[in-house]
């Protein structure tokens, strides 16, 4: 697109291309398993049986029954994850729900929001953490004044941000996050600069959101803010929100 000029008036438009997803995953660690020259134990377990794949040729199941312990059991140097279907190898999930948004055109005299989500799954892993990897909306050379500390919005001023949580203004937008299937398995949190509602922040290379332990589902919503002013350069403004998440062991 190009500017458009309407007599005095400068016309902006700012296209959001979010979430563009990098991965940094560790070399696979595989856990000790119980094994002799001749046999191997892959799960050992306390229970009535089961099978880790029980398959015919088109479908595979892992089944269980008579489980007497189930869930993670940790202290500051070790951690387990308990019952019969447990994987031994660590992974993370990152998974986009939103990959493209248009804002259309923006004004000195209002306000744009916008929010896009995504979803993080750490598994024999201590933890991982989800950083900002990319530039601040761009036109040609010139980049959108971003945010370095965590502030209100501000009509009539150049300002660019992200927050991690459900906010009341500019309006009501955002989401906290959420836990799936809920908060005994689920434990990654927004960073302490991205948490507070209705503040808002973009640093490249900042951490917004983070799990200090191997983690189940952690849905996020990212809430985005942008003003101008009336001396900010006309034209289309692009963002690719480059996020990398980084398991930790």
């Amino acid at each position: 697109m190009i500017a458009v000029m309407r007599a005095w008036k400068q016309t902006w438009n700012i296209s959001l291309v979010s979430l563009i997803v990098g991965l940094l995953v560790p070399a696979t660690v595989l856990a000790a398993q119980s094994a002799s020259p001749t046999y191997q134990v892959n799960e050992v377990f306390f229970g009535s049986g089961g099978e880790l794949n029980a398959c015919s040729t088109s479908y595979c199941t892992k089944q269980s029954a008579g489980e007497s312990v189930v869930g993670r059991a940790a202290s500051s140097n070790f951690q387990a994850q308990g019952g019969f279907n447990t994987e031994r190898q660590p992974y993370i999930e990152f998974t986009v729900g939103t990959t493209n948004l248009d804002l259309g055109t923006l004004t000195p005299t209002s306000t744009k929001v916008a929010t896009a989500n995504f979803t993080v799954k750490a598994y024999l892993a201590h933890g991982y953490v989800v950083v900002n990897a990319s530039d601040p909306p761009t036109n040609g050379a010139y980049l959108m004044k971003n945010l370095t500390i965590p502030s209100a919005p501000q009509v009539g001023v150049e300002q660019f941000g992200i927050n991690l949580v459900a906010n009341t203004q500019p309006q009501l937008f955002g989401a906290n996050p959420t836990q799936s299937p809920d908060s005994t398995f689920g434990y990654g949190q927004v960073t302490a600069d991205y948490s507070s509602p209705n503040l808002y922040k973009y640093v490249k290379g900042d951490v917004i959101a983070q799990s200090y332990l191997s983690s189940s589902f952690t849905n996020y919503t990212i809430s985005y803010l942008f003003n101008i002013s009336n001396v900010t350069p006309g034209g289309t403004y692009l963002l690719q929100h480059d996020l990398v998440a980084t398991a930790t062991f």
